[in-house]
């Protein structure tokens, strides 16, 4: 089988095309026919220079779609055939999804529902994950999404075109919530207004503050962050009584300061969401609730939905990579298969 692997850190150059064999599952374990690889900033910042190598020989790629093609000792709820979506893959293993099979533990590979592309599989894994976890840190509500679990609730969504952002918006508009976006250009605030978000602001309007206040005069119930650093105080001065604040990114800088007098007179909730540690728990919960999504159609992708697709081949995996750390708008795919564009 064709697989990208690197054995060194550093740019894009590092990935290399090689031929290897194909894995057999172990125990837990399902074999996944990779048909899309979704790539994330976190693939590139793994690989790129001044990490530490975890394993020998590396292939990169959390996230991914496809179909099961074999299942290990042990394995209930996935059977051969399954149309699954993937994420995790490269946690704590050598093995991504940038390559035509990938082993993943079963718990990492979830069954789509009827009529779900594959397209739109792979764009869930890291971002769908965060994005769920970040609606769902807040004391006061629901630790759930469904339809009208949010009702009621005003999200503010900070970058809300990024991939995290986009499905965010989908996520809490499917869960009923008033979705306020903040985006740089009216290019991107199209994109968010097809994503579902009701108000889309430009977050470097010197009245931003205002403008928020106005869509929602008790304050914003939530926030789901991509840049604290930048906008501690602005989310502080915005949030609603008993209102929470969920971060997932350094975007703007490696450290934040809090209002304290503000912040503990609004009794705010501040905590940070790392896809990774959350546990298994979280991500179990987190799939189940987007699969009920995807069930209701909830989640497209694709420029009329919000999230314009960049496609490559395998072999352009490099490429790939580095659309992304370019900040190419949307969502970058590779067509593993090459059956998917």
């Amino acid at each position: 089988m064709r697989a990208i692997v690197y054995t060194s850190t550093g740019d894009s150059s590092v990935l290399s095309l090689v031929e290897k064999d194909t894995p057999t599952p172990g125990p837990g374990e399902v074999l996944v026919r990779v048909t899309v690889s979704g790539v994330n900033p976190t693939d590139w910042k793994a690989r790129s220079a001044g990490r530490d190598m975890p394993f020998p020989e590396v292939t990169p790629n959390q996230d991914g779609a496809g179909v099961v093609e074999a299942i290990g000792e042990g394995v209930e709820g996935l059977r051969s055939g399954d149309r699954v979506w993937v994420f995790g893959a490269a946690h704590g293993r050598p093995t991504g999804t940038a390559q035509d099979y990938t082993v993943v533990p079963e718990s990492r590979a979830i069954r789509l529902p009827d009529g779900v592309g594959f397209d739109v599989a792979a764009s869930l894994g890291v971002p769908a994950v965060t994005a769920h976890r970040a609606l769902t840190v807040h004391e006061f509500g629901p630790q759930r999404l469904a339809p009208g679990a949010l009702k009621g609730r005003v999200v503010l969504v900070a970058g809300g075109t990024g991939a995290v952002g986009h499905a965010a918006v989908q996520l809490a508009t499917w869960a009923g919530a008033t979705v306020i976006a903040t985006v740089s250009t009216e290019e991107k605030a199209q994109l968010a207004r097809r994503a579902g978000a009701q108000h889309v602001l430009r977050y470097t309007a010197p009245d931003l503050a205002e403008q928020i206040k106005t869509l929602a005069p008790r304050g914003v119930d939530h926030v789901v962050e991509v840049s604290i650093a930048n906008n501690a105080t602005l989310d502080i001065d915005v949030l609603a009584h008993h209102g929470s604040i969920a971060y997932y990114a350094d975007d703007g800088g490696e450290s934040f300061t809090v209002p304290i007098i503000p912040s503990f007179a609004k009794n705010a909730r501040i905590q940070g969401v790392l896809l990774y540690t959350v546990g298994e728990t979280a991500w179990a919960v987190a799939a189940e609730d987007i699969t009920g999504a995807l069930e209701d159609g909830a989640l497209p992708v694709g420029a009329e939905a919000g999230l314009p697709l960049t496609w490559f081949t395998l072999e352009q995996t490099a490429d790939a990579h580095d659309a992304v750390e370019q900040s190419t708008t949307g969502k970058v795919l590779i067509d593993v298969s090459g059956d998917n564009r």
